[in-house]
Order: C-alpha cells, then sequence, then structure tokens
C-alpha cells in the first residue's frame, strides 16, 4: 500500500480545537448542588435533618444548627471522595480510548482515538475498530461488520471505485483485510453518533460482591427501622415526651444504618481501577477486581507476553548445514524468505525479516509487486506470494516447517536431514519456519496454498528473548499457588525450550494442538491438569481450553489479542488483552487490557487485585465492628432506666466523620500484607462476607463495647456527674474506635508497626480527631454542645487500662489468628 503525508501536527491539533474531541458527549462531572441534592435523598441525611427539625421543634436551636452544620460537612466530605473517584475514571477514560493507527507529517503513528480529525488518514486492520466515518481510498479484501448499525450480522465487502459502497462508519469493525480510508466525521457527526445516547443508557447489572453487600444493607436497614420504632415505644412508655422520645429512636437508627458500605465499594473498585492503570493494567469490568485474587491459573501467549516481542533473524539452515545471515549461501534463501513476506507489516517478525534482507544494502534486489497473495488458513499455517516472472508465475512461501517439510518431501528418508535441523534449532527456543518455492509455466493460478509444487529451499530460526521480569513474574506466581500455562502457536520444542527459560514449572509437558483437536472435552480437562504448555495451538482451541479449566474448577485468567481470541477472552473468568498488539475487538471482550503486553503486569495486577480485596474486607469488617458499641450505647436507656442517654445525634455525627473517610481513604490506601504473594487463591465460591468473617467483626466491636461498658460502669459507681459521664464515656469510644483502626489496617502487623510505617491519610483522620475531641473536652463551648461537663484529669484513668485491656486482646486475637495459619499451611 502506498504512503500518504497525511495532515500536519498543526493542521490536526487546529481541527481538534474546532470540531472537539472524537467521542460522544459524555455526561457532565457532578456539580456540588447535584451532589448535595442526591445526599438529601439517603437515610442518613433524611435522618439529620429530621434530628435538627426536632431539636428546634424542641427550641434547642444551637444543638439543631449543629446537626445541620454536620451535614454539611458530610456532604463536603462526600463531594471530596467523589471528586478523587471521578479524577480517577477520568484517567480511566483516557487509556479506554480505542487506539488508531493515522499518517501525520508523512508518517505512521499510533494515536487515541478521541484524538482522531477530520481529514486524518487511517491505517486498517483486521480486528480494528473503525475510529470514526471515513471514506476508502485503497482495500485490500475488505470485510466490515456493521451489525451495531444495521444488526445484520452478515459482514459487508468494501470497494474504494464503488460509490455506493466506499464508506466506512464509527465503532464498525474490521473482521477481514486491510485498507486506507480518510475520515470524513468524528464524534456525535457520525453515524453511530445519532444512536450512541441510547447505547450509553444500558446499564450493566450488579457483580456478585455488590449484591451480596446489597443484601446485607437491607437486612441492616430493615434492623434499624425496627429498633427505631422500638425504642421510641420504650421510651415513651417510660414517660419521656414524644419528641425527645423520637429523637432517641432516630439516634438508633443512625447508628445503625450503614451508609457507609456503597460509598466504600465507589470509592475502592474506581481507586482500584486507577491503582491498576499505573501498573499497566486497564479496567473495564469492576467484577475482575473481585475474580483477581481468586484466579488459580493464568494462561499467557508467549510472543511478547512471555517474550521481548523483538525479534531477529539469528540463523538460517540450507544446502544441508546452519549459516547466518551474512553468509554469502544464505543470500538465495533470504531472497526467497523476503519475497514470502508483505511489503508492509507490523508484525515483529516479518520486521525482523526485512532488517536482514536490507543489510545486505547493495546486495538487495528490490523485491517487484506481488500479483496474487494467499493469507494463513485455519489447517494450512502457511502463506504465499506469486509473482510474475516472465511468461511464468514465481511464488514463495513461508509457514509451519512441519507442514512444509511434509508437503515438499514425501519420502520419510528426505525428511530426516530436515527433521533433524528442525528439531535442534526449535530446541534453542528459535521460532522456526519453513520456506518454500514454485513455479507456475503456464494456466491460471490455483485456489488453495497446497496445490502449488513447492520444493524446499531452507528453514530460518528467529530469536525472541524472554522478558528478563518473566522469570521473578512466573515464580510469584507459584509461590501464591497459580498455575502459569503458555499457550502458543509456535513449534512444540521451540516453545518448551521458551517455557524453560521463563521459569514455568513443567516446561516439558507440552500438549499439541493436534492432540486438543482429536480429544474429547473429558480427556482435555484430565490432561490439562499436568499440563504447562500448549503448543501449534490455533484461536478457535483457545476456547476449549479455557471451558476445560472452568469445567475442573479452576478460575482462569486467559491473554489473548486476535479477532478469534474474543470467545476465550469472553469465557475466561478473566478475560486480558493485549493493549499494544491487540485488535480492539479482543480488547472489548476482555475485562482487563494490559497496557503493555507484558506477563509481569499481569502478575502485579493479580498482587493488586488481592491488595484492593484485602483491604475492602478490612474496611467492611471494620465499619460493621464500630457500629455495634455504637447501637448498643444507643439502646442502654431504653433498658436500664437508671443509665442517662449516653449517645445523642450529634455524638453519632460526630463519629460518622471520623468513620466515613477512614473508611474510604486511610483502608484504600494501606499497603499490602507481606504474605499477600504467598498464600492460595481465595476460592471463587467463597462468600465475601461469611458467617466467621462477621463473627471476627463482631467480636471486635464486643470488646470496644466491653472497655466503654467498663469505663461507664467505673464512673457510674463513682458518682461522676450525667455530664462528666457521658464525657468521659464518649472519650472511650472515640479512643477505642481509633485502636479499632488501628488494629484492623492489617491482620499480619502489631499495631506499632502500622503506626510506624506512616499511613498518611490515617494519621491526618485521627490527628484530627485526637484535636477535636481534646477542644471539646476542654473548652466549655464546644463541651456544652455535645451535653458534655469538663471532666478532671483523674476522672479520665480509667480509659486507660480498659483501652490498654482491649488492644492487649486484639493484638493476642491477631497473633492466635497468625499461628493457627502457619500451623494449617504446614
Amino acid at each position: 500500500m502506498a504512503t500518504y503525508p497525511g495532515l500536519s501536527e498543526a493542521e490536526a491539533a487546529q481541527r481538534l480545537l474546532q470540531d472537539g474531541f472524537n467521542e460522544l458527549p459524555a455526561a457532565r462531572p457532578k456539580t456540588l448542588g447535584r451532589i448535595a441534592a442526591e445526599a438529601l435523598r439517603e437515610p442518613m441525611f433524611l435522618l439529620l435533618i429530621a434530628c435538627g427539625v426536632l431539636y428546634m421543634t424542641l427550641g434547642d436551636y444551637r444543638e439543631g444548627l449543629m446537626m445541620l452544620a454536620g451535614m454539611l460537612l458530610i456532604i463536603a466530605i462526600t463531594f471530596g471522595q467523589y471528586r478523587r473517584t471521578e479524577r480517577a475514571l477520568e484517567a480511566l477514560r483516557s487509556l479506554a480510548s480505542p487506539r488508531a493507527l493515522v499518517w501525520r507529517d508523512g508518517q505512521s503513528l499510533r494515536i487515541p482515538g478521541n484524538r482522531v480529525v477530520r481529514g486524518d488518514i487511517l491505517e486498517l486492520h483486521e480486528g480494528d475498530r473503525i475510529p470514526a466515518d471515513a471514506v476508502l481510498l485503497e482495500a485490500e479484501g475488505i470485510m466490515v461488520d456493521e451489525s451495531l448499525l444495521t444488526g445484520e450480522s452478515v459482514p459487508v465487502q468494501k470497494h474504494p471505485e464503488s460509490p455506493e459502497n466506499n464508506k466506512l462508519f464509527s465503532s464498525t469493525l474490521m473482521v477481514a483485510g486491510r485498507g486506507i480510508a480518510q475520515v470524513t466525521e468524528t464524534g456525535a457527526s457520525t453515524r453511530f453518533g445519532s444512536i450512541g445516547a441510547s447505547l450509553n443508557a444500558i446499564q450493566t447489572g450488579p457483580t456478585r460482591l455488590q449484591s451480596e453487600l446489597k443484601r446485607l444493607i437491607r437486612v441492616l436497614g430493615l434492623a434499624g427501622i425496627g429498633i427505631c420504632i422500638m425504642l421510641v415505644f420504650l421510651f415513651f412508655a417510660k414517660g419521656t415526651a414524644f419528641i425527645p422520645s423520637l429523637l432517641h429512636g432516630l439516634s438508633a437508627a443512625m447508628a445503625i444504618l450503614p451508609e457507609e458500605f456503597p460509598v466504600v465499594m465507589t470509592v475502592f473498585l474506581a481507586l482500584g481501577a486507577w491503582r491498576l492503570s499505573r501498573s499497566q493494567v486497564l479496567t473495564r469490568q469492576p467484577a475482575a477486581i473481585e475474580t483477581l485474587g481468586a484466579s488459580s491459573i493464568l494462561c499467557t501467549d508467549k510472543t511478547g507476553t512471555i517474550t521481548l516481542n523483538k525479534m531477529s533473524l539469528h540463523s538460517l539452515f540450507t544446502d544441508g548445514k546452519r549459516c547466518t545471515t551474512q553468509d554469502p549461501d544464505a543470500r538465495n534463501l533470504l531472497h526467497a524468505l523476503r519475497s514470502a513476506t508483505p511489503a508492509s507489516s507490523s508484525d515483529p517478525m516479518e520486521h525482523a525479516i526485512h532488517e536482514s534482507w536490507e543489510a545486505l544494502g547493495d546486495g538487495a534486489a528490490s523485491i517487484p509487486e506481488t500479483v496474487k497473495e494467499y493469507p494463513l488458513k485455519h489447517g494450512f499455517p502457511a502463506m504465499s506470494h506469486v509473482y510474475r516472472e516472465g511468461n511464468a508465475h514465481r511464488v514463495y512461501a513461508k509457514g509451519a516447517p512441519e507442514l512444509l517439510i511434509r508437503l515438499c518431501l514425501p519420502d520419510t528418508e528426505q525428511r530426516r536431514n530436515w527433521e533433524e535441523a528442525l528439531t535442534a534449532m526449535a530446541s534453542e527456543g528459535l521460532r522456526v519456519i519453513a520456506v518454500a518455492t514454485a513455479q507456475v509455466e503456464h494456466g491460471l493460478l490455483p485456489e488453495e496454498q497446497r496445490d502449488f509444487a513447492f520444493e524446499l529451499l531452507g528453514l530460518a530460526g528467529l530469536k525472541d528473548p524472554v522478558r528478563p521480569e518473566v522469570p521473578g513474574a512466573v515464580n510469584d506466581c507459584a509461590r501464591a499457588g497459580i498455575r502459569v500455562l503458555m499457550i502458543t502457536g509456535d513449534y512444540p520444542l521451540t516453545a518448551s525450550s521458551i517455557a524453560k527459560d521463563a521459569g514455568i514449572s513443567g516446561w516439558n509437558k507440552v500438549l499439541s494442538g493436534a492432540e486438543i483437536e482429536a480429544m474429547s472435552d473429558a480427556e482435555l480437562r484430565e490432561c490439562l491438569k499436568s499440563v504447562s504448555v500448549c503448543a501449534r495451538v490455533v484461536p478457535g482451541q483457545k476456547l476449549r481450553i479455557v471451558e476445560a479449566l472452568k469445567a475442573d474448577g479452576e478460575v482462569v485468567a486467559m491473554t489473548g489479542d486476535g479477532v478469534n481470541d474474543a470467545p476465550a477472552l469472553k469465557a475466561a473468568d478473566i478475560g486480558v488483552a493485549m493493549g499494544g498488539k491487540g485488535t480492539d475487538v479482543a480488547r472489548e471482550a476482555a475485562s482487563l487490557v494490559l497496557l503493555d503486553d507484558n506477563f509481569a503486569s499481569i502478575v502485579a495486577a493479580v498482587r493488586l487485585g488481592r491488595r484492593i480485596y484485602d483491604n475492602l474486607g478490612k474496611a467492611m469488617s471494620y465499619i460493621l465492628a464500630i457500629h455495634l458499641p455504637i447501637i448498643v450505647l444507643t439502646m442502654l436507656p431504653a433498658f436500664l432506666p437508671e443509665t442517662p442517654v449516653l449517645l445523642l445525634p450529634l455524638h453519632i455525627v460526630f463519629m460518622e466523620l471520623i468513620i466515613d473517610p477512614v473508611c474510604s481513604i486511610a483502608f484504600e490506601s494501606e499497603q499490602e500484607e507481606p504474605n499477600i504473594m504467598q498464600r492460595p487463591p481465595r476460592k471463587a465460591g467463597k462468600r465475601f462476607f461469611g458467617l466467621r468473617d462477621v463473627a471476627a467483626s463482631l467480636a471486635q466491636g464486643l470488646l470496644l463495647l466491653a472497655a466503654v461498658v467498663a469505663v461507664y460502669a467505673y464512673c457510674f459507681l463513682h458518682g461522676y456527674s450525667e455530664g462528666s459521664l457521658r464525657a468521659t464515656t464518649f472519650s472511650t469510644l472515640i479512643l477505642g474506635n481509633m485502636l479499632l483502626i488501628l488494629t484492623g489496617l492489617s491482620r499480619s502487623r502489631s499495631v506499632w508497626k502500622v503506626l510506624a510505617e506512616g499511613n498518611k491519610a490515617l494519621l491526618l483522620i485521627l490527628g484530627i480527631a485526637s484535636g477535636l475531641l481534646t477542644l471539646i473536652l476542654l473548652l466549655p463551648g464546644p463541651g456544652s454542645l455535645f451535653s458534655f461537663e469538663k471532666p478532671a484529669l483523674h476522672q479520665l484513668l480509667p480509659v486507660l487500662p480498659a483501652l490498654a485491656s482491649m488492644l492487649f486482646v486484639l493484638e493476642m486475637m491477631k497473633l492466635m489468628n497468625k499461628r493457627v495459619k502457619r500451623m494449617a499451611a504446614s
């Protein structure tokens, strides 16, 4: 295909400024007013408003205004969390934009699809998602799937010379061929733009984790309503006026409502996806973050993922001997190899062939234009180019060595020397291709390549080194209980050698595509239990591999890059598409996109996925634990007549101002556990919040409750005034809450190590909370707002042993849990 000057960068920038980005109008970021309006529909904020109004009804305007001020502060925190999440999502959207290959300033370059402008020259290949409306300039066998626009599933053939059939439309898919097109419309002006609004309205269903949390929130919400009604009745029955009784009931409802759960879930998944993008992994589906920690097997490509995808022509075999590319005896073989290769290609193997041919300098004769090309086909892994040679045709072919050796040399004895050379080259980890030629004297060219009378010319071995970071990543997988299964189209011996260099356990256990084809599903499922390499696999067989592994109970992560890989990526628990060499259709079928096509990035994503899931679990456990003492302390005065009201609505608002940012910021930014990649994958069917997790959370909550009740009992028995009693009890609750946070941040590290590691968000939140508590206790104004009397220093002394005992028990529980897990592992 011809080269094109295309637009200049200056022209492109001017048109981008004039027309805007090549994307459909997106929802505008939420304003503070819109967030406030949404927040005011939440049950917690409705309760705050109700409490504020009731205080004012009682004539306590100061308390009512404080409640409303607390509500505004919580809205401000919510807005801050939303903006942080929105910034993370905006960064992900720019990464997720499909890539486009355009000609600018006479050079071919790949840019984000949303930066394509009118007049751009597009270079399109099989598997590309067309980024904008365009008109064809050149085409070689182009077939386009326009079902997104027309509903017609049969691909449409396109011709540049046909005015009725030379138009390409944004978001349609190239399923075959290649071509050059010029952009005519972008963004909302495209044909797709007219129906984009309805597509944007499509919503995906909730993930398993979201459904589980929804059920938990529903249960706790119903419990809150029930307790609220019960407390209003009990207080009213004791002779308390109706409005104060209603205030006590609303306080209990505020205490039990788990409004943090959905906020924490949203923030964790959004920031988790942002963190993954910093590890070169783009998250397309939030459920992938949940599943990452449960992955038990990684099915990975070889080229560009395990290896560097930087090929060089290493050695040749011709005339019965090995030689290098600089050897004069190799010139004819190099010429045939170059002639069997497209004039322009982004394939690293073909790029290496071009480089070796051009390295001959003056000796590299120009290659004429092809008369006909025979592409690779399923069942015949070879390609041929036909050239005119006088009155005849000369054909050059390159492809799978076992195929061309068998085709050219039907006699077994003749093959032996070639097969020995093939074995020797493949065992060195070289990617081996065979080169053949044929001459057609006259008549029509055959329909199939196999009908040529080929003569075998030689073998070419290409070297693609293993990425230096891959052996360490493979070792991390082994320690984390994750199997690595390499799936490649290469010759079995080559694949086995590369697997050995990559450190894959069982590298010599190879299953070929031909063997897979001959197996039943049950036989394949059994065989895959002990196999580490699948070689000479065609894309359609990847789906069978994924389904066999899933049927055996594995949680499968599968990499892929081609159009035909899409079904396997969709079927896998985690489909991982290649961001660099992958096609748009593969990226759209996947749940993750690997931006650097590096195997080590997949392992880094698994590590980060485990961390995100761990920290989310810790945050949810903390939420459940801290609500238990708040609920009980709110209910206590209803059942013990002598007990003064300990927690007023304002106290609960103060607690929420600590709980909300701690859950969604401090826990989210906490570092991973030291053993995170030294434990087996999480079982796929395991519930996020099982009975054991609930019991552990309630046990922590009970410990804090016991400490608070112990301090309360001591103060009550020693005749503290109601204000001092409330101040001391509340101080115990706040400080105990801080200890609960510090112990909950890590399941293996002590409180002192957590503090020493310096989680900045945590230290800031705890510092502000401690400072505010000190001001409330020491200053008469804030203290009276909270219905406190300033306690003497000696009156606060009981807090220390109570909290020290609580901390000791929590740390001992952590130590015992570690010991039990260590014994179970051994």
